[in-house]
Parts: structure tokens; sequence; C-alpha cells
């Protein structure tokens, strides 16, 4: 091999590794970011339920365990059309809790089958029209238009209890916390760098 072309070679794979390398870093400071975000919502998770009323707030009731008595009004449900359980197709049930003090929330009563994922009668999961339920609160999702969210709390709560006495809708599960995979991904990018590095003196001593 010509000194020009080990020298190119070189250059190359030692491009290919810092790149590796940076990738590698990213991953690490995505893991770092990731850890921080779940000590902030265990924190929330970890503070007594709110009881929610009209003047509770988007931050103050956000990733936090929430109580909360009144009216479904079923009249005026909607759907999340698009919503998966284990690999089967369907919906998220949008029921408004009317509160005694006048306010409103939307409430996400879980999933029920929808074959394309976006039709299903509501007349076949209807539950208690009064209720008192526990869940978490999340804050409204931009861009759901097939949510009209004027005239409600700034937020939806996920019911997490009672249970559906059928089963259905399905109740969504608690969250988890999770560091993802942002470890394991980070290791392979170091590992691509170490092969193109140990690679190329290969490479070069063989052509030597």
């Amino acid at each position: 091999m010509r000194r020009r072309d080990v020298a190119a070679v070189i250059v190359l794979a030692v491009l290919v590794a810092g790149i590796c390398v940076r990738l590698g870093v990213w991953q690490l400071d995505r893991l770092a970011q990731r850890k921080a975000a779940n000590t902030r919502l265990a924190a929330r998770l970890a503070l007594p339920p709110l009881l929610i009323h009209a003047g509770v707030s988007a931050d103050s009731a956000r990733q936090r365990h929430v109580t909360a008595t009144g009216r479904f009004d079923f009249a005026a449900e909607k759907t999340w059309p698009g919503r998966s359980f284990e690999g089967t197709p369907g919906v998220a049930l949008i029921t408004p809790l009317r509160l005694a003090d006048g306010s409103a929330v939307l409430v996400d009563r879980g999933w029920v089958p929808s074959p394309d994922a976006f039709h299903v009668t509501h007349e076949d999961y209807r539950e208690a029209d009064t209720a008192t339920i526990a869940g978490v609160a999340r804050l409204l999702p931009r861009g759901r238009g097939d949510v009209d969210s004027a005239g409600f709390l700034p937020f939806v709560v996920e019911l997490q209890t009672p249970e559906s006495p059928r089963g259905l809708p399905r109740r969504w599960p608690a969250p988890t916390l999770s560091n993802g995979p942002h470890l394991s991904y980070a290791i392979q990018w170091f590992s691509f760098a170490v092969i193109a590095l140990v690679g190329t003196a290969a490479l070069i001593r063989r052509g030597r």
C-alpha cells in the first residue's frame, strides 16, 4: 500500500471514529437528560393527589395524581384515534367530567378496540354517569383538532381508577420511569469508533 493511500485511509478512519465518538457522547447527554426528567416526574408523582376544581392550573396539575368527583357528559364524548394496545388498533375515549363548581375537565377513560382506529360505538362503553375518579393529569397535546378543549381545564386526566366493570375501556397503565436505550446506543457508537481504528490498523498492516 502506497504512503499516500495509507495517509488517506488513516484520515478517513480518524474522521469516522470522531463522528462515532461524538454520537456516543450525544447519547450519554440524552441519558443524563432522561434521568433528570425521570427525577422530576418521580417527584411530581410522589405528591399527594390534587383535588381538581376550577382554579387548578396546568402547571400545578401536570404529571401529578389528581382526583375529582362529577358527572360524565357522554353526549359530548369524543375520541382520539390511532391509539393501539398490544398491537390492536383502537381509540381513546375522551369524556368531559362536569364538576360541582361548574367547571369541567376532559377525562381519557381509556382504550377500546376499533378496526379502523377511528370509528367506535360510544354507547357500548358507557359507565356510571356520576363518578369519583383518580388518574394522572397530562397537558393537552397540541394539534388535537378532533377534541375541542375550549371551556375545559387546561389538561386531560388519564383515568386509572375505578376499573371499568367489563374491562373496557381499558385504563392506561401507570407512568413508568425508564432510562431508555441511550446507554446501549452510546456503547454501540464507541464500539464503532474502536472498530474503525483497529480495523484500519489491521488493513494497513496487511497491506504492508
